[in-house]
């Protein structure tokens, strides 16, 4: 698919790009998913790693068993995961349960620090052109950036920070374990966050709420329609929705467009992203051409 910039309802789009660029800085922060939305979505044909999925690249890690067990689950799950005929409710269920069965499998698999380390050290993930900026421009602004991934949190801090971009304002909303003193991992802690599940996992609930809870203003980036729930339950005045569009299907297209203000298809870069950014905060006036 050709790389697009579509504004789904361009008079809106400027309305709410106004009110959050009249607001200035201190009332924006920013709330995003992270595998195929701050890293690439596609390598060649292929869709790119997740987090996760670096895990079963090579049974070095965890053994074969763990390889070929969690490659059946995939097999299983995933077309749940991306059929669009299924209904949300059936979706959450069947995600739970991948989700949970993967995550104790790891624990029985010997999950723990020392694997962390050495995956994220041998297996770096394709962070999209231009999304480094994006998470150093932040920083530089004091404007709080909440990740919020159904990836194992541990490894997905673990690749921000051997990056050199977990800043003061990145907070990680995540599935996170307990290790033991031996740095082991003994049990995934609840709730667990997964695609379509985001609806349900209310930011006040976590130690970042007291910083945000004043930011009315958002800007949200995700690559599935789910991620737009990341948002429910907090109290916004203004919401600026982009999704970077990864596939190829028009009928998958029209629900994206259905759910963000902005689609960006065809597997792009964050130069759009960024350059939006720069004109919200009135430092790189973006020109929009309405779309024919």
């Amino acid at each position: 698919m050709k790389r697009e910039v579509i504004v789904v309802n361009p008079d809106v789009f400027n309305k709410i790009k106004k009110n959050i660029s009249e607001g200035g800085r201190d009332n924006l922060h920013v709330l995003s998913d992270f595998d195929r939305t701050i890293t690439y979505g596609l390598s060649g044909e292929k869709r790119t790693p997740t987090v996760i999925s670096q895990l079963r690249s090579d049974p070095k890690y965890l053994g074969a068993e763990y390889k070929k067990q969690t490659e059946k689950w995939f097999e299983e799950y995933h077309p749940i995961e991306v059929d669009s005929s299924i209904s949300l409710e059936e979706k959450k269920a069947k995600m739970h349960e991948w989700w949970m069965k993967y995550f104790e499998f790891l624990v029985k698999c010997g999950f723990n620090r020392d694997l962390i380390k050495r995956v994220v050290k041998e297996m770096p993930l394709k962070f999209r052109k231009g999304s480094l900026e994006f998470l150093s421009y932040l920083n530089k602004n004091n404007i709080p950036l909440i990740f919020m991934s159904a990836a194992p949190g541990d490894m997905l801090i673990e690749y921000i920070e051997q990056n050199g971009l977990m800043f003061p304002n990145v907070y990680v909303i995540s599935n996170r374990y307990k290790f033991n003193s031996k740095g082991k991992a003994v049990r995934i802690k609840e709730p667990i966050i997964h695609t379509f599940n985001k609806t349900e996992i209310t930011l006040e609930d976590y130690p970042i709420f007291n910083k945000i809870k004043n930011r009315k203003n958002v800007l949200l980036i995700g690559d599935s329609y789910g991620d737009v729930g990341m948002i429910e339950g907090f109290d916004y005045k203004n919401l600026l929705k982009v999704g970077f569009y990864n596939d190829s299907s028009e009928g998958i297209l029209k629900d994206f467009t259905s759910h963000f203000d902005v689609v960006l298809t065809g597997d792009q870069d964050f130069g759009y992203v960024n350059k939006l950014l720069k004109e919200i905060l009135n430092d790189n006036p973006l020109k929009l051409k309405r779309k024919t």
